[in-house]
């Protein structure tokens, strides 16, 4: 891993950019040390530097933990192929034509999840060799299909929040099942475009004995800012 710049933020927050050999990223640390570890993404790869994380990165390392944070490949700076190019051209068209899009979805999700996972577990171990990250490690954020994988796979993740938001492919569907670590589901009510039985659907079919889904109405951009802050509680029951 190595740190291509630094600055200190007006909360007292150290924002690092890095990168680990392609992978690009942002690191948040609090002037406190050792801090458990939040990986936090956004919806379906989103740049890191969407401005909607960047705002919860900075308000989750005030509050005390470290926040890590990277580019999926064919997002941000990362450069796209000619086949991820087609796909969301298909995509745009499709939902302009108003026709269904769960299949198109599903070829571009799927791929990034698939990418996607390695490099965040080689981040992880990075991460976790700092002196200034101790674990436990959390998660959270809008890209639940990512997260719903990671928690299937990666055992260093003690608790999850997800943005019901984004596109969950069926087998993140089939692997939610299998999660067993506490869970915050955060659902807005009337997004368009999320259908909301099938949040719903998901949320029952997490495995995890302690679950809890917040409903609020408004669209997609539209989570209470008061949900943040009940997440970083949900953080300190679980990861400190």
């Amino acid at each position: 891993m190595h740190f291509t710049s630094e600055q200190r933020l007006d909360d007292g927050v150290l924002e690092r950019e890095f990168t680990l050999g392609a992978i690009p990223g942002t690191l948040w640390t609090p002037g406190s040390a050792p801090a458990p570890l939040v990986l936090m993404a956004h919806n379906n790869g989103l740049p890191k530097a969407e401005p909607r994380l960047v705002a919860r990165a900075r308000y989750t390392a005030a509050r005390g933990y470290a926040v890590a944070t990277i580019d999926a490949v064919g997002c941000g700076d990362r450069p796209r192929s000619a086949a991820d190019e087609q796909a969301r051209a298909d995509l745009r068209r499709t939902m302009r034509a108003g026709e269904p899009v769960e299949d198109i979805l599903e070829s571009i999700v799927g791929p990034l999840v698939e990418n996607a996972v390695p490099e965040w577990q080689a981040t992880l171990d990075a991460l976790l060799e700092l002196p200034e990250i101790g674990g436990p490690v959390g998660y959270s954020g809008g890209w639940t299909a990512l997260g719903v994988r990671l928690a299937v796979v990666e055992p260093r993740i003690a608790a999850a929040g997800f943005f019901a938001g984004g596109y969950v492919p069926r087998a993140q569907r089939e692997e939610a099942r299998h999660i067993t670590i506490p869970l915050l589901f955060l659902l807005q009510w009337d997004d368009e475009g999320n259908p909301r039985q099938r949040a719903l659907d998901l949320f029952d079919a997490f495995g995890s004995k302690e679950k809890t889904l917040h409903a609020n109405p408004g669209g997609h951009t539209g989570t209470p800012w008061f949900e943040l802050e009940d997440g970083c509680r949900f953080l300190d029951r679980h990861l400190k």
